[in-house]
């Protein structure tokens, strides 16, 4: 009986995924991983998020019965982060990709589930000038042009100082007036923002078991999705979970 060949096509989460992993691992970083279904004190209490405190509304989270359990879809790849740092003693190079969950509406940007990425660096002497070169490195190799980037403060409650990070526009590179104004990715900006990262808080390293006096870190974390987005000019997130193979079929 004759076989005939079988074709089919990758999902761009997929793609952007293996090359996530290819360009960390590259860099010398090691991948982890963790539980979807986390409990209260990984996801919150050891990322300096105590009971009531104000930052977890940042994180609308799916609770699982029964609620005296306190577990929960985890709402970021952070907790794989904790994880990590309390079987593993520093320097410690890492990232964290996976599945997170948050109770909200969906929007053409927003989705109830997407994919998170996220970073731990933690050695001695690791300062802000680490953390720039290690994304402003990654961002190159991904969308295969030099960046820059933009660093505005913002607060995380696990990171001090606390950073949001924009990229040059990979569409009108930031650089012609009249062609920023016209741009529909970045709104006439010339900047568009790809994730969030800082220092990490010495009480995190403290809660992982690790000398906050002896070392320091960073992370970051964004968006799977709005990555691909960007990388493969997709306007509505929701796309990607539709198990439409008129979008699959494109790459």
């Amino acid at each position: 009986m004759e076989m005939k060949e079988i074709t089919g096509h990758l999902h761009p989460l997929t793609l952007v995924l293996t090359d996530i992993n290819r360009i960390f691992t590259e860099m010398g970083f090691t991948i982890a991983d963790g539980p979807e279904i986390e409990t209260e004190f990984y996801n919150f209490d050891s990322l300096n998020m105590p009971e009531h405190h104000p930052a977890r509304d940042m994180w609308d989270t799916f609770w699982l019965k029964p609620l005296n359990a306190r577990k929960l879809l985890r709402t970021h790849t952070s907790p794989v982060q904790v994880r990590y740092m309390e079987a593993h003693k520093p320097p410690l190079r890492i990232i964290a990709p996976g599945k997170v969950f948050r109770h909200e509406a969906t929007d053409a940007t927003h989705e109830a589930q997407f994919y998170q990425l996220e970073g731990l660096v933690v050695g001695e002497n690791i300062s802000m000038a680490n953390l720039k070169w290690t994304i402003e490195t990654f961002l190159e190799k991904l969308f295969g042009k030099k960046t820059n980037l933009r660093l505005r403060p913002s607060y995380f409650p696990f990171v001090e100082p606390g950073v949001e990070v924009d990229m040059s526009c990979f569409k009108c590179d930031g650089k012609n007036p009249e062609e920023i104004l016209q741009c529909s990715v970045c709104k006439g900006t010339g900047f568009v923002e790809i994730l969030g990262a800082g220092l990490v808080h010495p009480k995190v390293l403290e809660s992982s078991g690790i000398d906050s006096k002896k070392f320091s870190g960073f992370a970051f974390g964004c968006g799977v999705d709005r990555i691909a987005m960007l990388k493969y000019g997709i306007d509505d997130v929701r796309l990607f979970y539709q198990g439409d193979l008129r979008l699959v079929s494109q790459f």
